[in-house]
């Protein structure tokens, strides 16, 4: 298996032009994202991918920083906030543990925490980016239900021999007791839940430092 910042470089361009998969899940965990955050916020999104979320996120706080382990991504990223000409954004290459900030009002992973081998590790930064009180916002793809269609349980059963042949990246998918718990084991409380989508469930979480 290919380590993860050469896999999603290599992805990197077919990732910007993939389309969201359910934008109304995705409009609905903004609007509740946007709803925690204040116009003199500083906030950080760990995996930012190629921008998206940033760009839609970043007018609503005095500044964002995006942070990525994929150097492509990164690069697209920037094309797109000089494109928007989105002068409170800042993109930075590397992983959770090597961001070092002052203390954050918010930090954000959206669809990151099940990619990651280190998830412990990297809740524990976040706390430890964060002001007493700020907010853990993140979404989380979990482990599929009897009930989650054939085809995202069919993909499960072949992600072992994609990740062999380099086609997948690293994946831990976690029930969604197990990923609050490990929310809250990192010293977060969890004040909003929710699955947007519901199949496959993309556990919605926002969490406080305490």
């Amino acid at each position: 298996m290919r380590d993860a910042a050469t896999f999603w470089n290599g992805v990197a361009a077919k990732y910007a032009r993939s389309p969201i998969r359910d934008m109304q899940a995705y409009d609905y965990t903004m609007e509740r994202t946007a709803a925690y955050l204040s116009p003199n916020d500083r906030v950080l999104e760990l995996g930012c991918g190629t921008g998206t979320t940033a760009l839609r996120l970043a007018d609503k706080v005095a500044h964002y920083t995006g942070s990525d382990i994929a150097q492509e991504m990164i690069v697209i990223a920037k094309e797109k906030a000089f494109d928007a000409k989105a002068e409170n954004i800042e993109f930075m290459a590397g992983g959770v543990t090597d961001i070092e900030a002052e203390p954050l009002d918010a930090v954000l992973a959206y669809n990151l925490i099940h990619l990651l081998d280190n998830a412990a590790e990297a809740m524990a930064k976040a706390h430890t980016l964060l002001k007493p009180g700020g907010y853990f916002i993140s979404k989380t793809v979990c482990s599929p239900s009897k009930s989650s269609s054939l085809k995202f349980r069919l993909m499960i059963a072949v992600l072992p021999l994609m990740q062999l042949i380099g086609k997948a990246p690293y994946v831990n998918f976690m029930e969604t007791p197990e990923l609050e718990a490990l929310i809250e084991d990192a010293g977060f409380k969890i004040i909003e839940t929710g699955n947007y989508p519901a199949d496959p469930p993309c556990r919605f979480v926002v969490a406080r430092k305490i």
